[in-house]
């Protein structure tokens, strides 16, 4: 009787977002994007990297001859399939690619379904055996780990269990390290996961079973930690889940999962605790904004909004919480709305150091209340909270002072259409009067700002507008509606967004402009 893996066994990840997670349509990576993801991802503890397909294209290759001379600490891996049908492995030129690499580990991927063998591969399903059996042995002979990916395993085994096991004998008859079972349209739920891993495990007892999910119906996560349930000790996946068509496992879900909830051993607990700064770092680099809501390390996964939420969580964290936010880096939030008690608040101006009594906090309360029936929202924009505490502190001194703004947009002939802005500023005892173009009149208000300010404050270099919203609220007025934007700015991978409201769209952009970058001082010099 087969029995699942005691949860002290250790489980292996193997990372492929340089390979899988970069086949998602949005993202492009450079060769120097890969390096610092590659850097990362080894600093964490990640056991295994899959670095791409050498010989592909020129990148890849520049890539691979340039990672390996980093001496990272962690098993990299080169990714190719198995030999051409009735070919050989000595001339096949993909295998030679492989070991040209030079990395310590590689990966076949060979198919596992019967109907891919004859319908893709047009080959024999017997010869599709021996290119399997064939390739590992070469890639053995080699010196290599070699790792095999079972390629539509889970449904090549409900189509014809028979061969879809014989693909992993042939491929452990070679001497493959890893069989790792792929589930590759996604499609499948968590109980056929676990079944068909179990009856794998039984049928191969001495083999070392990993499993390779993609999220096409929303279960990677599940699909991957019920494969683990039934034998498999390493797992294979992306960080936050990039890939192709809706993404691949997400490993930054799967890895607390396993480690916090099932009690397998995966990392050390310090490396845990750099996860939410992993899962933005990579979501930076590939120039994607961060998911708010990505489990264990989206900026709303410890989010509370509702008041009697908060008032509980201030006696006693874990009674809305499923874990300690620290455990994975993140922190635990309150988020301000007109849905907000005194808690909230409180809560809020906890994270920042401040200890407010129950008038201020009742007064930053009202303020905000007030301001979302006039059309702001704070869910979204919590440096515009910030900013409220910060002024009530008496010590506090706002870094500059609007007297006035000017924006215009015109239609010029032999220029097309052209927006100008000037502002007027006092910073101290000085009054600054800048103008600057821009793409409208709010981008050219955002460069006249941020002119004028630099010369006293040169950090702001760093800062960029990010996102730009716009929402009509009370549709039926028209044109005359009272109009809200939220601005999103960024410095390296600090972030933050500010709102403001108005009908006139222009005095709404200005608030939020003016608050980020206030705010943008105060962030940004307590960084440093």
């Amino acid at each position: 009787m087969f029995s699942p893996f005691l949860p002290m066994t250790p489980i292996f990840l193997y990372d492929t977002t340089l390979r899988d997670g970069s086949q998602r349509e949005d993202i492009s990576l450079s060769v120097d994007d890969k390096l610092t993801i590659a850097q990362r991802l080894a600093a964490f503890g990640m056991h295994y990297i899959e670095c791409g397909w050498p010989g592909s294209n020129p990148k890849d290759a520049d890539f691979f001859a340039r990672v390996m001379r980093m001496n990272l600490p962690a098993r990299l891996a080169a990714f190719g399939r198995t030999r051409n049908a009735n070919g050989s492995c000595e001339e096949d030129t993909n295998l030679r690619a492989l070991v040209v690499a030079g990395t310590p580990v590689v990966t076949l991927v060979g198919k596992a379904w019967d109907y891919h063998v004859t319908h893709v591969l047009s080959t024999t399903l017997e010869e599709n055996l021996a290119m399997i059996r064939d390739s590992v042995s070469w890639m053995k002979a080699q010196g290599k780990e070699v790792v095999f990916d079972a390629e539509h395993f889970y449904d090549g085994f409900l189509a014809n269990p028979d061969y879809a096991v014989a693909t992993l004998r042939a491929a452990a008859d070679g001497g493959a390290d890893w069989l790792v079972l792929c589930e590759t349209n996604g499609g499948k739920l968590p109980w056929e996961m676990e079944s068909i891993t179990r009856a794998v495990a039984e049928r191969l007892p001495a083999a070392r079973i990993g499993v390779h999910c993609h999220n096409d119906t929303g279960c990677g996560v599940a699909n991957s930690l019920a494969a683990v349930r039934s034998g498999a000790t390493m797992v294979q996946g992306t960080i936050n889940g990039y890939g192709e068509r809706v993404g691949n496992a997400d490993l930054v879900t799967i890895l607390p999962n396993l480690q916090l909830k099932m009690g397998y051993s995966v990392l050390a607990e310090e490396r845990l605790r750099e996860l939410t700064a992993l899962s933005r770092y990579v979501a930076e680099v590939a120039n994607l904004k961060h998911n708010d809501h990505q489990p264990y390390t989206g900026h709303s996964a410890f989010a509370h909004k509702g008041g009697i939420h908060v008032a509980a969580i201030l006696k006693s964290p874990d009674t809305y919480q499923h874990i300690d936010p620290e455990q994975v880096g993140n922190l635990m939030r309150s988020v301000t709305s007109e849905l907000s008690g005194r808690g909230n608040i409180v809560l809020q101006a906890r994270r920042m150091g401040l200890d407010l009594d129950n008038e201020a906090a009742q007064h930053v309360l009202a303020q905000i209340k007030h301001l979302e029936h006039e059309g702001f929202t704070f869910e979204a924009a919590e440096a515009s909270v910030e900013l409220m505490f910060h002024r009530l502190s008496p010590h506090y001194r706002r870094p500059f002072e609007l007297l006035d703004y000017f924006a215009i947009t015109e239609r010029r002939h032999g220029r097309g259409l052209v927006a100008e802005a000037t502002v007027k500023i006092k910073v101290g005892q000085t009054v600054k009067f800048t103008a600057a173009e821009g793409n409208g009149p709010v981008n050219a208000l955002a460069s006249a700002l941020q002119e004028a300010l630099v010369e006293d404050y040169p950090v702001l270099r760093t800062v960029r507008l990010a996102d730009y919203k716009v929402r009509i609220l009370g549709g039926t007025a028209g044109t005359a509606a009272n109009t809200r934007v939220l601005i999103d700015f960024q410095s390296g991978t600090e972030a933050w967004t500010t709102v403001g409201a108005n009908a006139n769209i222009i005095d709404a952009s200005w608030r939020a402009l003016s608050d980020s970058m206030e705010y943008a001082l105060i962030r940004l010099t307590e960084k440093d």
